[in-house]
């Protein structure tokens, strides 16, 4: 009997401890106080989108999107439309376990109106090892900086839960004076157009795509995909395509992801995506001091 109150006893202390965690954590995730999420309508995969490649590895179900890696193929598609600005989203849920080497994207980019010489803005999840978190990759490419000798305004992020879990909401605003990426309605980065230089202006196509990336994706290549565990899928729903297209009137005014109609974050966004920042970003290339930050000059 004394050897089972020994183990009861830290066993009631753990669960107290997860308990009063658990309701830390839940204190200390803040609140944007706006919700552009909810403030823009969800559309079917077909209503936007039109499968790109791998449409073998491709499946659409009552709107929602599954696409998958094997040995032979990933998947991956493009809009109907090219915008000129913009709040484009989706919910995406990833695969849990060994998926080193392997990208779920979803991004904006015109390499295939501008190759060698393109824009793109990147919400990337690098897959993992089972024992490590996935890392969320932001970036940024201007007029070729992903091209040959690449130039990444990379920031990654750990996320504040499982992405594997269940679906959440991954969103980009680009209009023409800044770039802000968002998860489930919290901002994570701003990026300001400081000069024509180091900001993508010319129109661009939405895009997702699941694909082999064992080169650099896992701690720089370190973990490759292993095939074993294939197929790895990534699930997509509740599409956001909320802005000017190309060919759109020139009276388009993109829309606001903040309180203001003009755009920018109210600082209650600001404070919520310096808390993210403090909390779960872990590279930075503006603070990365093996890059050579004169082809950077925005930070």
């Amino acid at each position: 009997m004394a050897s089972q109150l020994h183990l009861i006893v830290p066993i009631s202390i753990l669960l107290l401890n997860l308990m009063f965690s658990s309701c830390s954590f839940a204190q200390g995730l803040p609140s944007p106080g706006y919700y552009p999420g909810s403030r823009f309508p969800s559309l079917s995969f077909d209503q936007g989108f039109r499968n790109l490649w791998g449409p073998q590895h491709q499946r659409v179900d009552q709107g929602s999107l599954t696409i998958w890696l094997d040995k032979s193929s990933g998947s991956g598609f493009k809009s109907l439309h090219p915008y000129q600005s913009g709040y484009f989203g989706a919910a995406i849920k990833l695969q849990p376990g060994y998926t080193a080497g392997v990208i779920t994207s979803f991004y904006l980019s015109n390499n295939q109106d501008h190759p060698g010489n393109h824009d793109e803005i990147d919400l990337e999840f690098l897959g993992t090892t089972p024992d490590k978190p996935y890392t969320l990759q932001t970036n940024v490419y201007i007029r070729g900086s992903g091209d040959g000798n690449l130039i990444g305004r990379e920031m990654k992020f750990h996320l504040w839960f499982d992405p594997t879990q269940d679906y959440h909401n991954y969103a980009l605003l680009w209009n023409p004076n800044e770039i802000i990426f968002f998860v489930d309605d919290l901002p994570i980065r701003r990026y300001p157009r400081k000069s024509d230089a180091t900001f993508p202006l010319r129109p661009m196509w939405v895009y997702g795509s699941i694909w082999d990336a064992s080169s650099w994706a896992t701690e720089d290549g370190k973990y490759k995909v292993d095939y074993r565990y294939q197929p790895f899928v990534g699930r997509y729903k509740d599409f956001k395509l909320v802005g000017c297209t190309a060919d759109g009137p020139g009276s388009c005014r993109p829309p606001s992801a903040s309180p203001s109609p003009t755009g920018g974050l109210s600082q209650q966004q600001v404070a919520t995506m310096q808390w993210v920042q403090r909390n779960y970003l872990v590279y930075d290339y503006c603070h990365d001091p093996k890059r050579d930050h004169t082809l950077t000059p925005e930070c």
